[in-house]
């Protein structure tokens, strides 16, 4: 007799996937081809059906909390390794979903796919839902509707249905807040270059062109050869590159918000381009050359780190960790150190592994950055240790070991 349990089926299907990939598709011709690739796709939609009904149910269950985070988001950020944007859209898919059964069975079809119902979630917050009840809309002939919408026409046209149920549903209603409906996600590639996606309401936008385009037309040189786009982008990095320079941000743990490279001295002083021997604050990496630049006018500080730097060996007295202790230990940890989350380390606390009035020292061998979530686990019955090669390791208050999936680790 066939077992149904869940272990089975993605057993199954990870089975089959190895055979998938093991085929040769060399002998294969165009009709053959774009048929695989079509099934392929729809088979690709029915699973990531199934990812954002685990997720949802994993939302519900409060399942995170066993890796000792709060919410699905975070954990797959951390676990998954999600942007934040993907994680936080996979979750939406997920609460979306149990709203709309009918968007729901032709997504578990393979019918549609995970970006259209992306666009069609936002007909189940909580206002919408509201004003639909108002006017004693059929939510359900929406459901429906949209489903065939998304299951047989472009891409464009339900875009276009979405907007225009929404935008009726309350044309008289009061205006809404900008400010929720405006959002940015910055993706970091490879190389250290970031791309973007930004979306603002009309005023908001207004603000940001107008102050681009101050510096797009301030600085119009002879010969100048870059295309508008490349304009708008130089102007962006100058403007936050003033707003850097005014001292005027707010401060972030501490000190000035401000860029920071990282770099061995004996490369700051190879006259050598030295490709790849700098780090920034935010993980990229770039050349010594790029970095002696940045040196020319900023300021250097020199970073010992090691058990035999007197800087560091501040003693227990000094409860405060020290401005240059604080650098020291976010150029080791970078981020909080806790498993599987990546919060950057102006969100983090620079955390005593034994604490002060227990004897530990304030210095770097002393010190982990964490997260303030984290920072309250670890002082209730969570524990991080350094091993020796430098690699960070968490236990529950079990005494568990959190670990992220072997595959991931691998990658």
């Amino acid at each position: 007799m066939c077992s149904t349990r869940p272990d089975d089926a993605l057993a199954d299907l990870e089975a089959a996937l190895d055979r998938l990939a093991a085929e040769d598709m060399t002998s294969m011709f165009g009709p053959q081809v774009l048929d695989r690739t079509r099934r392929l796709l729809r088979a690709q939609n029915r699973l990531d059906a199934q990812v954002a009904r685990a997720v949802r149910e994993g939302e519900l269950t409060q399942a995170p909390a066993h890796d000792g985070l709060t919410s699905m988001q975070s954990w797959l950020r951390g676990h998954a390794r999600l942007s934040p944007s993907a994680a936080a859209r996979l979750v939406r898919t997920g609460r979306a979903l149990e709203r709309l059964p009918a968007v729901a069975a032709a997504f578990a079809g393979g019918r549609i796919t995970a970006e259209q119902v992306a666009v069609i979630a936002p007909v189940t917050r909580d206002e919408h839902r509201a004003a639909a009840a108002a006017h004693d809309v059929d939510v359900a002939a929406v459901d429906a509707t949209l489903a065939d919408v998304a299951a047989t026409r472009p891409h464009r046209e339900l875009t276009q249905v979405v907007h225009h149920y929404l935008e009726r549903l309350d044309p008289d209603g009061p205006e809404p807040d900008p400010t929720e409906s405006r959002s940015l996600t910055i993706s970091r590639h490879a190389d250290g270059s970031v791309s973007g996606r930004f979306e603002l309401d009309a005023v908001g936008g207004e603000r940001v062109q107008a102050a681009l385009e101050s510096i797009v037309q301030a600085n119009r040189p002879a010969g100048d050869t870059r295309i508008r786009g490349q304009q708008l982008a130089d102007a962006l990095v100058q403007t936050c590159d003033n707003a850097l320079a005014s001292g005027a941000l707010p401060i972030l743990r501490t000190v000035k918000p401000h860029v920071i490279v990282t770099i061995p001295l004996a490369d700051l002083v190879d006259p050598h381009p030295g490709l790849g021997t700098a780090s920034t604050g935010f993980g990229a990496t770039i050349s010594a050359a790029r970095a002696r630049m940045l040196a020319c006018d900023g300021s250097i500080t020199r970073v010992v780190l090691g058990p035999e730097s007197q800087p560091l060996e501040m003693g227990r007295t000094h409860r405060v960790v020290p401005p240059h202790l604080r650098r020291a230990t976010e150029t080791r940890d970078r981020h909080c150190v806790f498993a599987g989350c990546l919060a950057p380390s102006y969100w983090c606390d620079v955390h005593h592994l034994l604490h002060w009035i227990d004897g530990g020292e304030t210095d770097l061998d002393n010190s982990a950055l964490l997260c303030e979530q984290h920072h309250t686990k670890v002082h209730h019955g969570f524990r991080v240790e350094r091993q020796p090669d430098g690699c960070w390791r968490t236990w529950r208050p079990d005494g568990t070991e959190i670990l992220l999936h072997p595959h991931l680790l691998a990658a």
